[in-house]
């Protein structure tokens, strides 16, 4: 190029041009085929390497090769060559105006900086990628770090950058900002506490992506699908998005609920309010109706044989129903229940199960069902959950006892008609 200069410049010389206009219009030519010339090369450079390189890159069986691809690294290395044509060019371009040619310079070599960054950030995004892929790696926040090293990168490139344009060593920069380490601090705050929080939270494996989590106070209640450095994204069951900082689960309340879902089964824990009028000791004609459920056949006629063995021995006056050891509807209707739980097909058989009686308030006798279903599949959950109570409220009359319910604006017109 600086012998295409140098005729050029002959060659206006002989057409007479003043001496003063010469170098702008050589300036002129010379710029646009260097443009021309950058365009081509960084155009030739990406289509040689996507063709040739990127069709090896596919043939192989690794895929972190094809995730530098799917980010751009031929893009990348092609701003690299545009630099080194730059650099060749710039100096016989502007040789004709040093000052300009320092100053244009040092913005090339910002741009070298800068672009070396980005073919950096090309292979720290394929190794993230590739990483969080990795079952090694899948449930672990690794985007933070990934995150925080690109945060570093970019503070050394703007550093770098500065430097150059100032002429000073990066060192100069560095003791500057250790004086405003404070105002550092403050702006970078979020991201030092996230820093913080991303490590607590992995080492003490608190959350993993794809956990399910509820956290109320910001209204997040679904399946954690990213975990940043600066946030944790939660993709809520109404399909909303709820973004909460992630230093806030280190410092808020939250519930995982990842031991349910690796346990295999669901708690179920409901109350049927049965009331206490209701309740009354089993005379002989319900207990030989009670004989021909069969979940509780047998348990009643083991039952009443200890009962009439144990007043017999202690010589009860049986004539009275609450002389003695007795049966109540309650109990053998507490009974039916835990038989029920026990035969039902979709009740998880190694995990608690107790049907068991409350403290009595105003509404009656609180009956309280504590079992696990062998699933975790929210739908099915709550079929089985509905299926179980629609049996109970339907059962409960064989055992003559009711619901409580308060009463509603018929049961007084019903009242006053009565009246």
């Amino acid at each position: 190029m600086k012998e295409l200069k140098r005729q050029f410049e002959i060659f206006l010389q002989h057409q007479n041009i003043s001496e003063t206009v010469i170098p702008y219009l050589v300036f002129l030519v010379l710029l646009i085929i260097a443009a021309l010339l950058l365009f081509v090369s960084v155009f030739v450079t990406k289509k040689i390497l996507h063709n040739a390189v990127g069709r090896l890159f596919r043939k192989t069986r690794g895929k972190w090769d094809d995730l530098l691809i799917k980010h751009y690294l031929f893009s990348a290395l092609g701003y690299l060559v545009s630099v080194i044509v730059l650099k060749s060019a710039v100096p016989i371009l502007f040789e004709d105006f040093p000052a300009t040619l320092t100053f244009i310079g040092k913005l090339l070599d910002v741009y070298l900086v800068f672009v070396v960054v980005r073919v950096l950030i090309v292979f720290l995004k394929a190794t993230e990628e590739y990483l969080s892929e990795s079952q090694l790696f899948i449930e672990k926040p690794i985007a933070s770090y990934f995150q925080l090293v690109r945060i570093i990168l970019y503070v050394i490139a703007a550093i770098l950058g500065m430097s150059i344009i100032i002429n000073k060593s990066p060192l100069y920069l560095l003791g500057a900002f250790g004086a405003m380490t404070a105002v550092i601090l403050l702006i970078f705050k979020d991201t030092i506490l996230g820093l913080v929080a991303s490590i607590q939270i992995s080492a003490n494996d608190m959350v993993r992506i794809g956990d399910w989590v509820e956290m109320p106070k910001y209204n997040a209640d679904g399946d954690v699908t990213a975990i940043n450095l600066n946030t944790v994204k939660v993709s809520n069951w109404d399909k909303t998005i709820t973004t909460i900082p992630t230093y806030y689960f280190i410092t808020e309340s939250f519930k995982n609920w990842r031991g349910m879902q690796m346990s295999g089964g669901r708690r179920i824990k409901r109350t049927i309010q049965v009331s206490i009028d209701s309740i009354q000791f089993v005379n002989p004609e319900m207990r030989d109706r009670f004989k021909k459920i069969d979940l509780i056949k047998d348990y009643i006629i083991k039952r009443q044989a200890e009962i009439e063995q144990h007043n017999k021995d202690n010589e009860v006056n049986t004539d009275v129903l609450i002389n003695g050891r007795r049966m109540t509807n309650v109990g053998v209707f507490r009974t039916y229940i835990e038989k029920y739980l026990q035969n039902h097909p979709r009740i998880h058989r190694d995990m608690t199960m107790i049907v068991r009686q409350q403290e009595p308030g105003q509404h009656g006798l609180p009956i309280e069902i504590y079992c696990f279903t062998n699933t975790i599949k929210w739908a099915e959950y709550e079929n089985i959950q509905s299926d179980i109570f629609d049996h109970i409220v339907a059962a409960i009359s064989y055992f003559n006892l009711t619901v409580f319910q308060s009463p509603t604006g018929k049961d007084f017109k019903s009242l006053g008609a009565v009246n």
